[in-house]
């Protein structure tokens, strides 16, 4: 069969090429698709001699432009970095009622703490801040030590119990029963007396018996009639609200063999600036006071 063999149904030259009897016509790409074709060739051939794109054994060719997006990134960071360290140095040198004062810089140290919260505290307080068993709601108004800014600065820098930092917030509630201060019925009469400090369903008989006993034992760290004393980092037995739960069972377990809780120290990991970062922002959550009570 000759190349040049013209088919006789559509007129058109065929390749030569023949295929169980069907015969290949030679119908020429489109110009206009060709060029582009050859376009996308040099433009390929253009991009990876200008950006970064041939894989070597360790990273790759950097091109006559020796950008890559992650050095782009890195030196974009870098620039933000870079600014922020004014503010940043701002708020260290300032005491916390000064950046609270200040509009712009109460929102950036807001935004940083928010941040850092995600970050360092959200593995115990919860992504909402609203805590759990064993870890405090930073939202609501109940605080063991204190929710005026600066006693919200020492918690976060020194920490809750720890033996990393001399400074560290320290109270022990002693283990009533496991250690034989009070007996059974005395605990029994006291987790009562608990139960109608905070208005719960009590017996009011073994409450009337457990007042003594609290009075004796419990008034040191709780303050009279429950109300908690931050200065010991005692709770408020009043209010219903309880680390371990304000139940018959979870009052009693406490008084027989109390859980104590423990706070890292975040000064030296975070800085002055990042610690008063997250002082504004958990004293904005809601529960923040605005004055240390007298």
């Amino acid at each position: 069969m000759s190349e040049n063999e013209i088919d006789e149904t559509t007129g058109v030259d065929t390749t030569g090429h023949e295929w169980d009897g069907i015969k290949e016509l030679n119908n020429p790409l489109p110009r206009w698709w060709l060029w582009t074709f050859y376009a996308t060739i040099v433009f390929a051939v253009g991009y990876m001699l200008y950006y970064p794109a041939i894989p070597l054994l360790q990273g790759s060719t950097m091109g006559i432009s020796g950008q890559t997006n992650r050095l782009q990134l890195k030196n974009e960071m870098a620039a933000v970095n870079e600014a922020r360290q004014e503010q940043v140095a701002l708020l260290r040198e300032s005491d916390l009622e000064t950046i609270q004062g200040s509009e712009q810089m109460a929102r950036f140290a807001s935004a940083g703490g928010a941040s850092l919260f995600k970050v360092y505290c959200t593995q115990c307080h919860g992504s909402g801040a609203a805590g759990g068993p064993g870890y405090p709601n930073l939202n609501d108004d109940d605080w063991l030590w204190g929710g005026d800014l600066e006693s919200i600065y020492t918690s976060i820098a020194h920490g809750i119990r720890n033996s990393e930092d001399d400074d560290a917030r320290d109270s022990q509630m002693p283990a009533f029963g496991a250690d034989g201060i009070l007996d059974l019925d005395q605990i029994g009469a006291v987790t009562e007396y608990v139960l109608k400090l905070s208005g719960q369903e009590h017996d009011a008989a073994l409450a009337q018996t457990g007042q003594p006993v609290f009075e004796e034992n419990c008034v040191a760290c709780h303050g009279e009639g429950g109300l908690g004393d931050r200065e010991f980092g005692g709770p408020n037995l009043a209010d219903a609200i309880s680390l371990y739960g304000n139940t018959r069972a979870t009052i009693r377990a406490q008084i027989i063999r109390p859980q104590q809780g423990v706070m890292p120290p975040w000064v030296d990991r975070l800085g002055e600036a990042g610690i008063k970062q997250l002082a504004i922002y958990v004293h904005g959550l809601g529960g923040g006071e605005k004055a240390k009570p007298e």
